[in-house]
């Protein structure tokens, strides 16, 4: 399970080495207590079950739950046909498209330093999973069932995995202690944590508990390993963060795009990638009181007709899918992506990079763009995100709250240009100076399989 959420299923386990059993029969009441190691394995086990349940109600009235259900049918079956236990599988689980970037470059020198090894590669999210369950890197590509115990020992002896690894921060409690049954070595990487996650919390048995069964981190950052060593986890290595290998990877192979060269002319052009409709509507503000100032591109985080529909009608000004682009609409002033995979490769043609989520959950890959060496604009909600802090704090990014804000950097940036120069070479250089994390993963890794 993903981040905090995830880590509730650890207290399943550990704290009954340090609670005496016989306090039940005294107090009724304790198996309530969420300290209480079968209280939680009975509610986290129920949880899921009721879960799943629910997804499969909505389903019918939901594209993405749908997704999940359809893409679980049969999974023991298909996994059965698929994986061969006998050869030296490595399962690798992403919880979706963000954590795949940042397992992907592993995944990529696994493959060419031990081409003989299976790649079993599961998603939870079908954001994750429809966008590369073709991934050619990969053996296997599958949803993870549902964290049942049934489930997971099912699916570990179908795999029969040589060694396992998670990506930033899945805590499934179910298939980490049957990895940890069976003495399979279990890594996570590009890991980060955090003071107010419940590993640290006074309550935090049971969620330390889990991470005690890992066999090693790999985490992005100094206080990442301090937090760990605070609560007597010293098996830890601050290696970085994968996905500057990943962005780094992509500017060196990066594709042409014809379309988007022939768009842009002579002109600057400011990109907005992954958008969401509350940086959308600022940015369409700006564009409509000044679009002769740049030409503008938007790839939008949701690529369905109705929302393409919906950011077309923002604009005053002249606008073109990137689909329906020719010769002869190369003067309008907007262009809607609206495909998956080509983002990565079209901030190479940005000046100026606007990266989308920053008024949700929280933004998206700043790295995509930084790593082309252009300043990079975002939303308030950043400050979980190591890189958005350390760019803002080097000037090589910015963040704006509203309208007047956004307005005023891009204004900034149009018009002074050595502040301009400065903050794109720093997010350049910032990019070079933290990539390896993959080769020093490895080293560790690969003595293992």
């Amino acid at each position: 399970m993903k981040g905090n959420k995830g880590v509730s299923a650890s207290r399943q386990q550990g704290v009954k080495d340090i609670v005496p059993l016989s306090h039940c029969a005294i107090d009724p009441f304790y198996y309530l207590c969420p300290a209480h190691p079968q209280s939680m394995k009975f509610v986290y086990n129920i949880g899921i079950l009721i879960l799943n349940l629910l997804v499969r109600l909505a389903a019918p009235f939901n594209s993405k739950v749908r997704l999940w259900v359809n893409g679980m049918k049969d999974w023991k079956t298909k996994l059965s046909n698929a994986a061969n236990p006998g050869n030296r599988n490595i399962w690798i689980h992403c919880a979706s498209l963000g954590e795949f970037e940042q397992g992907r470059p592993l995944i990529e020198a696994l493959k060419k330093e031990k081409p003989d090894v299976s790649i079993i590669l599961t998603f939870f999210s079908p954001s994750g999973y429809e966008i590369r369950k073709n991934y050619q890197q990969a053996d296997y590509v599958c949803y993870l069932p549902a964290d049942t115990p049934r489930n997971a020992a099912d699916f570990i002896s179908a795999v029969n995995p040589a060694l396992v690894i998670f990506v930033k921060y899945e805590f499934w409690n179910n298939y980490i202690l049957e990895l940890s049954r069976r003495n399979i070595p279990l890594y996570l990487i590009s890991a980060i944590f955090r003071p107010d996650q419940h590993f640290f919390k006074w309550y935090g048995t049971f969620f330390r508990k889990v991470l005690s069964r890992f066999q090693h981190f790999f985490v992005q950052d100094r206080e990442s390993m301090e937090l760990l060593s605070g609560i007597g986890i010293t098996n830890v290595t601050v290696t970085g963060d994968t996905r500057f290998d990943r962005v780094a990877r992509i500017a060196e192979t990066a594709k042409e795009i014809h379309q988007i060269k022939q768009f842009r002319g002579e002109q600057k052009l400011f990109l907005s990638g992954s958008s969401w409709p509350g940086d959308e509507a600022i940015v369409a503000e700006y564009i409509n009181r000044y679009p002769g100032r740049m030409k503008w591109i938007f790839a939008p985080h949701e690529i369905g007709a109705g929302n393409i529909e919906r950011l077309e009608k923002l604009f005053t000004t002249s606008a073109v899918r990137f689909s329906q682009f020719s010769e002869k609409t190369s003067d309008a002033r907007v262009m809607i992506i609206d495909n998956i995979g080509m983002l990565s490769s079209a901030y190479r043609y940005a000046s100026v990079a606007e990266v989308g989520g920053g008024f949700g959950a929280g933004i998206h890959n700043i790295l995509e763009a930084a790593c082309w060496g252009m300043p990079v604009m975002f939303g308030p909600n950043y400050r979980k995100f190591r890189e958005a802090v350390e760019l803002i704090e080097l000037g090589g990014a910015k963040s704006f709250r509203n309208y007047q804000e956004f307005s005023d950097i891009l204004d900034n940036f149009l018009t002074d240009g050595s502040l301009y120069l400065k903050a794109a070479e720093t997010a350049g250089q910032y990019v070079r100076i933290n990539t390896g994390a993959t080769s020093k993963i490895m080293a560790e890794i690969k003595q293992k399989i």
